[in-house]
């Protein structure tokens, strides 16, 4: 076993110990407080206890097929030797998984934001294209999306879009999806067929809750304003959008979506604290090694990790060397081929940095 999953599982139960302290009990802060840190854990406590039970279910088939005399009970007991070492090599594997990713496979929820980059409208409509795409793989998931901020364009693009993923394996899936994404195509205005290369950047942020990140008030510098649309006109005449800048980071998050003053300020809220943990993430990552910052890449937004090739049909993504030719499907949200490459080289460069001692 890794000693990593030991320690989680172990914090699992001494959390579920103190849920029956008739101190905490009356304590809601605190309860909720423990309820959450169970939800982040519970999976890895189920897959360690599901472990430790193969085990001991391997342990009494082995003397069984020492022990047993007869003949016939001894073949069931070989057969049932042999089911329960299929399940536990199967089992290592995800725990394997658990140890090596570090929390993303336990994680559900997510914040994407996708941007025009270089392109002028071009890569507006680019922006779009990834937004609709990342909505119809959600949709096929049956994960839940909510929109954060949304600016379009007057051409029917966007400027930029931040939505949340809230579902079992979003986080862990779309991870991989930061950073900037290339498109090769010809636009609609281009009289003459040339092809246009343009760009959008993708950013995946894990969203975190308030036990993760505490954000002090006073550390947050809030400023309302109206909204403003497409072009720069009013969309409504009271002060409901919300900037806030978070002091010791200099991290700014605007939003202007909802028509309320309140619901704009949580959502604000909810991206600040995503985009504090990311920071928090990549500083460990660094601190760790350079040649470990997630092999597939670093989640820079500035680096180049994906083309799509519309003439040719082609995606291609520069990181683990895959080219599919079916971007008319991919674009149109048939993105797990693609999702399990990703990960797949993901665990192998783990696994080799893992033997390396690049930890």
């Amino acid at each position: 076993m890794f000693p990593v999953l030991e320690r989680q599982a172990a914090r699992y139960a001494e959390l579920e110990k103190q849920l029956q302290d008739p101190d905490i009990l009356t304590n809601v802060s605190r309860m909720l407080d423990i309820q959450k840190e169970l939800g982040t854990l519970v999976r890895i406590a189920n897959a360690v206890r599901r472990f430790h039970s193969l085990e001991d279910d391997i342990g009494a088939a082995r003397m069984m097929v020492s022990e047993e005399t007869d003949h016939e009970t001894r073949e069931y007991a070989k057969a049932e030797l042999a089911q329960l070492m299929a399940q536990k090599a199967e089992l290592s594997v995800e725990l394997e998984d658990m140890a090596t990713a570090g929390d993303s496979i336990t994680r559900g929820a997510c914040i994407m934001e996708v941007r025009a980059g270089t392109g002028g409208d071009e890569a507006a409509l680019f922006a779009k294209d990834l937004h609709d795409m990342y909505m119809a793989f959600c949709e096929q998931r049956g994960w839940k999306t909510e929109v954060l901020e949304f600016s379009p364009t007057e051409l029917g693009g966007l400027k930029e879009v931040v939505f949340s993923i809230t579902g079992d394996g979003a986080f862990h899936a779309l991870q991989f999806e930061s950073g900037g994404h290339r498109v090769q195509r010809v636009p609609e205005t281009e009289t003459q067929g040339r092809v246009h290369t343009s760009a959008a950047t993708v950013a995946v942020l894990p969203e975190a809750d308030e036990v993760e990140v505490n954000i002090r008030p006073e550390d947050l510098q809030v400023d309302t304003m109206r909204a403003g649309g497409p072009g720069g006109q009013k969309v409504n005449k009271t002060e409901s959008a919300v900037r806030i800048t978070h002091l010791p980071t200099g991290i700014v998050v605007k939003c202007q979506d909802e028509k309320s003053q309140h619901k704009n300020r949580a959502k604000a809220m909810r991206v600040l604290r995503s985009r504090i943990l990311e920071m928090q993430q990549q500083k460990q990552q660094s601190e760790r090694s350079e040649a470990r910052r997630t092999l597939v890449g670093s989640g820079d937004r500035s680096e180049r990790i994906r083309t799509y090739n519309f003439p040719q049909n082609r995606l291609t993504d520069h990181r683990c060397n895959l080219t599919l030719y079916k971007l008319d499907r991919i674009i149109q949200g048939d993105m797990g081929e693609l999702i399990t490459a990703l990960l797949a080289f993901d665990r192998e460069e783990r696994l080799k940095a893992s033997e390396s001692g690049l930890t």
